[in-house]
């Protein structure tokens, strides 16, 4: 039964999609052709509105027909008419609905980045696409020493989301790990802790750097997971154990509008406040208590 379940629930989601993609196709064929950032910007607007209405109505069919056991302890002073980053751990898919899940409502329009692959998705890679979302590329670090400039192009698209971000208010999300989460890549990185891969410091930078003054706050959440090793088929199957998300609202450092992260003393010194962040979520993890 729980296998019939999770087809059901992809049916459910690629309807859901279906549904939502004929007038989002429309949409993005009128921002292509709309000729003022102005009219854009009213385009984009109705972009956002689908978008959101597509999370909403996997929301409803999520809780009715999946009934999962998210336990959600959140800031009271989340609101969805202001600018906020989250930085989060990665384990799964599963993340993302989840988050999407508990947040939606609560803060404003959301903005993840995304691998450039993930363009090439269906109808949900040409949205993501039309909502401006920040599509980045994955070098080895090999080639990055051997051409510096490819780190550019990642720049550069944050800037662009960031320059539209001050349009209208909006929540971007940030997996700093840049990837999920499994002993193998903990083995590989030889990662310091227990339950997270080595955090990445340069995409949050950025964004706080470039929203400045704008951005009203930074939410840090941890997922936590009752088993251990999540799957997003077993998520769909209703066969996930409970997931535990934990946010706090941070206060953002002054010193962080006051540099540049191409200095080397603020590079170190936003290193050292990401790590310290990073060791607290992994204590967090250990410490966490399901009763």
């Amino acid at each position: 039964m729980s296998t019939l379940k999770g087809c059901v629930s992809v049916l459910l989601l690629v309807l859901n999609t279906l549904f939502w993609g004929v007038p989002l196709v429309a949409l993005t064929i009128l921002k292509l052709v709309t000729p003022t950032r102005r009219w854009r910007l009213r385009v984009l607007g109705g972009l956002h509105w689908i978008a959101l209405a597509w999370v909403k109505t996997n929301n409803v069919w999520i809780r009715c027909w999946i009934h999962p056991k998210i336990h959600a302890d959140l800031p009271a002073s989340l609101s969805p008419r202001r600018w906020w980053l989250v930085i989060a751990n990665h384990q799964s898919w599963t993340d993302i609905i989840a988050l999407l899940y508990v947040l939606t409502g609560r803060v404003s329009m959301p903005k993840f980045f995304l691998k450039r692959e993930l363009i090439l998705v269906p109808i949900v890679g040409l949205a993501w696409w039309a909502l401006e979302f920040p599509f980045m590329r994955r070098y080895p670090r090999e080639k990055l020493a051997r051409n510096p400039k490819l780190a550019e192009r990642d720049r550069q698209a944050t800037r662009r989301m960031c320059d539209h971000a001050r349009e209208m208010p909006m929540t971007i999300y940030n997996f700093v790990e840049g990837t999920r989460c499994t002993p193998e890549k903990q083995r590989r990185q030889e990662s310091p802790y227990q339950h997270l891969l080595r955090p990445k410091a340069g995409g949050v930078a950025q964004v706080i750097g470039l929203l400045g003054p704008r951005l009203d706050g930074i939410i840090d959440v941890t997922l936590h997971y009752r088993r251990g090793t999540p799957n997003f088929w077993d998520f769909l199957c209703g066969r996930e154990a409970d997931v535990a998300i934990v946010a706090r609202c941070l206060d953002r450092p002054e010193w962080m509008l006051d540099g540049d992260y191409d200095d080397a003393q603020y590079k170190e010194r936003f290193y050292t406040w990401l790590n310290l962040l990073w060791q607290e979520k992994d204590a967090a993890l250990s410490s966490y208590s399901w009763d």
